[in-house]
């Protein structure tokens, strides 16, 4: 079962955005992602968060078309989009995508990335994705997609990660080493449609983007 959840970050391309709600089964709204479900044209299921950032318009469009909302303390321990998480893994999806969840507060933005660590020890697939960017964390093996000649950049996100192997690549590795801090996997390009990658042991940051 797949979410999309839509948080108050940058928007810039809202037709882009559309493709990532195909096949969902839960939208849910992040305090001010409201005003981009709303540009976007979708209800979603339920609303959650502080609501400190969310217009009383946007709000009250929703609650008027019976959208319910779970209210949380502006003082708490997680974040709204983690809190979110937590209430979708709840409902037992598999699979996960984040809108709205980079934008001009690099802390907001690198904390959602961290979060992907969260989701991947549930063995559950999460993607961090806007006009410019696909962000993913794996463990064993992914196949990309080459959309619109993005670049792939890997990192590390553990020690080090070990045994990794890319197929697709300009620059191919085979069972190597990334370590973190490294930036050895920085702006990579795909030779053809797909590539793959796959990792013996740790946690890769696999990021696809374009200028």
């Amino acid at each position: 079962m797949k979410a999309v959840i839509v948080c108050s970050g940058s928007v810039e391309d809202y037709d882009y955005h559309k493709k990532f709600f195909a096949g969902c089964s839960m939208v849910v709204s992040v305090d001010g992602g409201a005003r981009h479900l709303r540009k976007l044209g979708i209800f979603p299921d339920i609303m959650i968060g502080d609501f400190d950032s969310v217009s009383k318009e946007d709000y009250q469009y929703f609650k008027d078309a019976g959208v319910i909302d779970i209210r949380y303390p502006s003082q708490k321990d997680m974040t709204d989009t983690e809190l979110a998480l937590e209430y979708v893994v709840d409902k037992g999806v598999d699979s996960i995508v984040l809108l709205g969840c980079l934008g001009t507060r690099f802390d907001h933005s690198l904390s959602n990335i961290f979060l992907l660590k969260k989701m991947s020890d549930k063995n559950i697939n999460c993607i961090i994705a806007n006009e410019r960017n696909e962000i993913q964390l794996i463990k064993d093996h992914i196949i990309l997609k080459n959309e619109n000649n993005m670049k792939l950049t890997i990192l590390s996100l553990t020690d080090s990660v070990e045994g990794v192997t890319s197929k697709g690549l300009l620059y191919p590795l085979d069972n190597d080493h990334i370590k973190l801090g490294s930036s050895r996997g920085v702006s990579n390009e795909f030779t053809g449609e797909i590539a793959e990658i796959s990792v013996n042991k740790g946690l890769l940051l696999v990021i696809k983007s374009i200028d």
